[in-house]
This record gives structure tokens, C-alpha cells and sequence, in this order.
């Protein structure tokens, strides 16, 4: 056993959760018990195991991208002491103890899982990039690696298409790929000048910044206010189920102040697993 170890409470089954949610994520692949990732080719496995996960093989290559999956990086018990002042939080999360948000490892992954996924279900949205990732992706043994934006920027919108794309989201796709966006330096800029630097790029609105904040970034204050999933679980948790507008999500954001990310995580779990009466 090859064991990264993790504070408790942690959840192996709960934080996993979102990779059986919407069908098979094949860059993400849940197997038999385990998540499978390529990377470099190689494919490894990152399993349940007592005080942690156990990472199969561990090595410097595959240990940054497996902490990224199992949300190493968020501090949980900060933030369980400040939902104990919230109505709802201080219910939900003794129920979702020990769910860590998993983190998308690669950038232009996370921006195109964003785009595929606008204005369609996220069932449609997986089944969409699963195509892209069998098509352009290099296969391991289960899963497959997520195509690469070197590889990306060389193909053709058609080619796209082809795959259930619509014309402009495959634009966006590609255009992505050939922009002069240096991702590194996106890590060393506080929220509003990353949220400015992609919503510049054609195809990327403020709802695509928010997720890349949150599920890459990972930071803390990153609130998704426009994605309908966290639309339907604030309406519910916090209003009766009196459908909120975005602004008005996005104005409720304040109260989660300076736990929005995890705050969005809880609550879409939640809503998924156990939501309201």
C-alpha cells in the first residue's frame, strides 16, 4: 500500500461521489471501487484505505494530480466550526462529514469540461466530452488521459462537431487551446484579475471563471452564483424552494463569507444526496 494520508473525517465514498453522479467521466473513471487517472501516459488508481487513500503507483509524478482529486487542499475543520453558526450548514454538514471537493488537476480540462457543460445537463455534457476524450485522449488500461492543449489547438472545428459539439462551443474548445493564456501565471493573481483574464477570451462568461476558481484554484471565496445546480440548492436550502435569480445567488453569497467554495460544494452535495423536504 502506497498511502497519502488525510485528516479526519474524510469520506472516501461521499467525496467521490460527483464521478458516479452524471454517468462515466472517462478522464475521471470510477472502477471497481477506485478512481483511475492517466497521466504521462500511465495510468494509476486512487482507492479507500485507512487514514487516507492509497495511490497506486505513488510517485512525484502522479502525487500532485491525486492530491488534486481528493481536495487535499482544503481545510475542512475551519470550516466546519464556522457552519455551526448557520441553520443550515450546522445540519448538513454532520451528514456530509468528510466530503473533500474533488479539484480538476489540469486547466484547459477544467475550462472545457466548463464549456461543454453550458446551457445542457451535465449528463449530455459527460457523454459530449467523453467523445472528445476517446477521439483525442491516449488511452491506459481503463481510463483515458485528457487531451492535451498542444494536441487540441492543432484540430479542426468539424472534428469537433462530429462529436455532438455545437459549432460554437467547438470554436470555443479550440480557441481556448490556441490563446496566448499562461495558466501558471493565472495561480499568482487574486480572483478578479483571473476572473477578468478568461471572461476576455471568447466563449468564457463569469459562470465558466467561477468553476475554474473553484474546482481548479480552489479558492476559498470562489462562488459559481450562475450555475443551476447551486441555484436549486440555495433556493431550497435557504427559501422555501422559491426559485432565486442569479443575482439574488449571488448576493446570497455574502453569508458564506470567506467559505463560499466549500459552502457550494456542501450545498450541491447536499441537494444531490439529501436534499430538503
Amino acid at each position: 500500500m502506497t498511502l497519502l494520508r488525510l485528516p479526519e473525517p474524510y469520506d472516501f465514498e461521499l467525496s467521490t461521489e460527483r464521478f458516479r453522479a452524471f454517468g462515466p467521466d472517462l478522464a475521471n473513471l470510477w472502477y471497481e471501487g477506485g478512481v483511475h487517472r492517466v497521466v504521462g501516459g500511465r495510468e494509476f488508481r486512487i482507492e479507500a484505505a485507512p487514514g487516507g487513500v492509497d495511490v497506486e503507483p505513488l510517485d512525484e509524478e502522479t502525487e500532485p494530480v491525486a492530491r488534486a482529486i481528493i481536495g487535499v487542499d482544503f481545510e475542512l475543520e475551519p470550516f466546519y466550526a464556522w457552519a455551526q453558526g448557520d441553520e443550515v450548514l450546522r445540519e448538513l454538514v454532520p451528514r456530509l462529514a468528510g466530503l473533500r471537493p474533488p479539484l480538476a488537476p489540469d486547466p484547459y480540462e477544467t475550462l472545457v469540461s466548463a464549456i461543454t457543460a453550458q446551457q445542457v445537463s451535465l449528463f449530455a455534457a459527460f457523454a459530449i466530452r467523453n467523445r472528445m476524450i476517446e477521439r483525442f485522449g491516449v488511452r491506459g488500461v481503463h481510463a483515458y488521459e485528457f487531451p492535451t492543449r498542444e494536441r487540441m489547438a492543432q484540430e479542426r472545428e468539424e472534428q469537433l462537431t462530429e462529436l455532438g459539439f455545437s459549432l460554437r462551443k467547438a470554436e470555443y474548445v479550440l480557441g481556448v487551446a490556441r490563446a496566448e493564456l499562461d495558466f501558471e501565471a493565472l495561480r499568482n493573481l487574486p480572483d478578479d484579475e483571473v476572473k477578468a483574464t478568461l471572461t476576455a477570451l471568447r466563449g468564457l462568461g463569469e459562470w465558466t471563471a467561477d468553476w475554474f476558481l473553484a474546482r481548479h484554484l480552489a479558492r476559498p471565496r470562489a462562488w459559481p452564483a450562475g450555475d443551476l445546480g447551486l441555484v436549486k440548492a440555495v433556493s431550497a436550502f435557504y427559501f422555501g424552494g422559491r426559485k432565486l435569480s442569479i443575482a439574488e445567488v449571488r448576493e446570497a453569497g455574502a453569508r458564506f463569507d470567506p467559505f463560499q467554495n466549500l459552502t457550494a460544494h456542501y450545498l450541491l452535495t447536499g441537494y444531490r444526496t439529501a436534499p430538503p423536504a
